[in-house]
């Protein structure tokens, strides 16, 4: 059902059982999954797609273009998968040409109020931004991270998996999944424990967790040294894998 007061471009793709409401503006080069429902008061500019069963609150915009003096005008675009949340305020742009051309969200995420998403950015899948958090450009951020109201991350910052960053940070350098960030400037804390139980980590999974976090970060070895020790004294660990190889490709550093 689309209000009689909405505006929808001929050329926007509107998926069956959508739900536009009244005032909202659906631009050119629109597409919209089925089965997703915007509210009143809603912008969306293309090129934009996204994808089926999101739910979309008044005042959200997206697919605006990117708040980079480098950006020169070209069609960039914003991809937003399925059975997202987005509350009211929520800003999400498009990318830039420099950037790589595209801001893509996944699956599954909740953008609480007044939250942004700038260009570049990349969200996986069963992210949670809290109220009024803020990404710069080119920003990636790993399934089930959790990010605190009125966080502030640096460009280019990459948030790894399962990791929480409480309200009110700034986040400076990459944050290695399954961690806990927090303050200004930020610093580690320890495992993001309660996330690890609430997602179902086997009791097996935390304890080699632990033992690499002492190792990497209260042990005083160097990284490549940390690393060595934890191939000779941790096997079979995918969690422990991805700790690793995430700090590895870091090129911003990690928080410590």
């Amino acid at each position: 059902m689309i209000h009689k007061t909405a505006i929808v471009d001929p050329g926007a793709e509107i998926g069956e059982g959508v739900e536009i409401g009244a005032y909202s503006i659906i631009g050119p080069k629109v597409k919209i999954g089925a089965y997703t429902k915007i509210y009143p008061h809603v912008v969306i500019q293309g090129p934009t797609e996204i994808g089926e069963k999101c739910t979309i609150f008044p005042f959200a915009s997206l697919g605006e273009i990117p708040q980079d003096l480098k950006y020169k005008g070209g069609e960039t675009k914003l991809i937003i998968g399925n059975n997202n949340v987005i509350r009211e305020y929520v800003t999400i742009n498009r990318g830039t040409e420099e950037g790589g051309g595209k801001t893509v969200i996944g699956n599954n995420n909740f953008f609480m109020a007044y939250s942004h998403i700038a260009h570049d950015c990349t969200i996986k899948d069963f992210v949670i931004m809290a109220n009024s958090a803020t990404l710069a450009g080119h920003i990636t951020i790993e399934e089930y991270a959790v990010i605190g109201g009125l966080v502030a991350i640096h460009q280019f910052v990459k948030i790894g998996r399962n990791a929480f960053i409480g309200g009110c940070s700034a986040i400076p350098q990459d944050v290695p999944p399954y961690c806990l960030a927090v303050g200004n400037r930020a610093r580690l804390y320890g495992l993001n424990l309660t996330g690890l139980k609430r997602n179902n980590f086997s009791s097996e999974a935390i304890k080699n967790l632990k033992n690499a976090y002492r190792i990497i970060f209260r042990s005083g070895l160097t990284l490549n040294e940390a690393f060595q020790k934890i191939a000779e004294t941790i096997t079979d660990s995918p969690e422990v894998d991805h700790l690793v190889e995430f700090i590895k490709q870091s090129k911003r550093g990690i928080l410590r």
